[in-house]
C-alpha cells in the first residue's frame, strides 16, 4: 500500500510542476477520468486495509475504470444524452462509499492501538 500512496504523491508532484494542458473541448472527458481513477485508486487502499490488495486486480480496474467513463462520456456527447451523469454517479458514489470504510478501519486501528489489543 506504501506504493499507491507514494506513487499518488509523485504524481501530484510531476503534474503540479508538469506544464501540460488540453483544450477546453476535453475538460469533461479529462474530469470523468480523474473521478474514474480516483475511485480505484480509493479501492485499492481500501483493499490494501482489508487485507485483500491484489496488482493486477488494481492496474485492470484503474485503466478499466477509466476507459468506461471516457467512453460513456463520448457516445453521450455523440448522442447529446448527458451519458457522463452515470459515471459521475456510480463513481462517486463508490467514491464516498471507499472513504467511509477506510475511514472506518483507520478509526478502529486508532482505538484499538489506544486501548492496548
Amino acid at each position: 500500500m506504501i506504493w499507491i500512496l507514494a506513487g499518488l504523491a509523485l504524481g501530484v508532484v510531476v503534474g503540479y510542476y508538469l506544464p501540460f494542458t488540453y483544450s477546453i473541448d476535453y475538460s469533461l472527458y479529462m474530469s470523468v477520468a480523474i473521478l474514474a481513477t480516483m475511485d480505484s485508486i480509493f479501492g485499492a487502499i481500501k483493499s490494501g486495509f482489508e487485507s485483500k490488495y491484489d496488482n493486477i486486480i488494481f492496474l485492470t480496474g484503474f485503466i478499466g475504470n477509466a476507459l468506461l467513463a471516457i467512453i460513456l462520456t463520448y457516445i453521450g456527447d455523440r448522442l447529446g444524452l448527458p451519458l457522463y451523469y452515470v459515471a459521475i454517479l456510480v463513481f462517486g458514489s463508490r467514491l464516498f462509499d471507499n472513504l467511509s470504510i477506510i475511514r472506518r478501519h483507520i478509526v478502529t486501528n486508532m482505538r484499538n492501538k489506544k486501548r492496548g489489543k
